[in-house]
């Protein structure tokens, strides 16, 4: 059957994709009640580390979980200038290591709080000293119970397996706690939920350019700064949905070798932010179109019509740090359409689970 959005039918019908065409459509409700709702209990969390003055920040998370904690961690060195890492949680819960954490802040991001070895890491960080906070889309979960401090992402419950709804609301809920450290109250975010609902509403934009990459073998995914947690998100989703193997590189990564591969057959997806990470881009940008690559950007409207296909995002008044927001959003949609293009289901990927229990 022909793709479609969840409005085209009735609620209580069953057609593929169902259940994420709804929570894809939910996303600009879900933004505009956690800055309607959620912005207060943010600032007052965010005013109570600041008081304890942590000098080091470490990012805990999984899989679109992970993206999120990445695009933090941008923020958080940006925004703060506090140096942060990404945690291996193997180091605690397969080997033991037990490190010195005082006065570090440990932020755990899954939206189900569920995961054994996120508890584990975390509850073995507090142990040791550090400040936790676990950012989730369940109050009640064990991860939450385990931490100092939650923050509630408020996307509601969400069933499709791809994660759609709750990528985004972690983006907006790490937003503004990173504005709250710095004693901001993260007004520039209030155009977002707006902003969200015209990209959804060009589903069929996304739907003509889908045909083009329904056979696709392979793909690449590349931005630098802020876009970057962006590709990494948008290579997953495409990955779990329609099983096309998605690449992401770092612009500057994709220069050091990885760009042998590229080629006028395998699509090349550009996130390009507009502001500095865009500017940074731009020499990739120009070797991928000096090799021919079949070259798709999400971006700036100049920066689409240079390339062979593209999503122009309304970025004109966005600061660069909230643009991921707005960039994943084609991507939700193109990998929902190059999915059901292909035949496929995605609101039920092989193999996988809604909750992953590592350990």
């Amino acid at each position: 059957m022909s793709a479609t959005t969840s409005a085209e039918y009735h609620e209580d019908e069953e057609y593929p994709g169902r259940i994420m065409s709804g929570e894809m459509a939910q996303q600009p409700t879900v933004l505009r009640r956690i800055l309607d709702e959620g912005a207060p209990r943010i600032r007052e969390v965010a005013a109570a580390i600041a008081a304890k003055e942590p000098r080091f920040v470490l990012l805990t998370a999984r899989g679109t979980s992970d993206h999120a904690a990445l695009y933090a961690k941008y923020l958080l060195e940006i925004r703060l200038g506090l140096p942060c890492g990404l945690t291996s949680m193997s180091t605690t819960t397969a080997y033991g290591a037990r490190p010195s954490l005082t006065d570090v802040l440990v932020i755990t991001v899954s939206q189900s709080g569920g995961s054994p070895d996120l508890v584990a890491s975390t509850k073995a960080a507090r142990d040791a000293g550090a400040i936790t906070l676990a950012v989730t889309n369940n109050p009640d979960s064990p991860l939450a119970a385990v931490s100092e401090f939650h923050i509630d992402i408020m996307a509601g419950p969400e069933k499709a397996l791809p994660a759609t709804k709750t990528y985004t609301a972690s983006l907006m809920a790490l937003y503004l706690l990173v504005e709250g450290l710095r004693g901001g109250e993260g007004t520039e975010a209030e155009p977002l939920p707006e902003l969200a609902a015209k990209v959804l509403a060009r589903q069929e934009e996304v739907r003509a350019l889908a045909s083009r990459y329904r056979f696709a073998e392979r793909m690449v995914i590349t931005s630098r700064g802020y876009g970057y947690p962006t590709a990494k998100e948008a290579a997953l989703k495409l990955m779990e949905t329609s099983y096309i193997p998605a690449l992401a590189y770092s612009g500057a990564d994709l220069l050091h070798g990885p760009l042998a591969m590229v080629d006028n057959v395998s699509p090349v997806i550009a996130v390009v932010p507009d502001g500095r990470g865009g500017g940074a881009l731009q020499p990739v940008l120009d070797r991928l179109r000096g090799r021919g690559a079949d070259l798709f950007v999400v971006g700036p409207a100049a920066q689409v019509e240079a390339a062979s296909a593209g999503f122009v995002l309304p970025t004109d008044r966005v600061p660069e740090e909230l643009q991921p927001i707005l960039e994943i959003l084609p991507l939700q949609l193109l990998a929902y359409e190059v999915t059901i293009a292909r035949g496929q289901d995605p609101d039920a990927p092989r193999a996988l689970a809604k909750v992953t229990e590592t350990r």
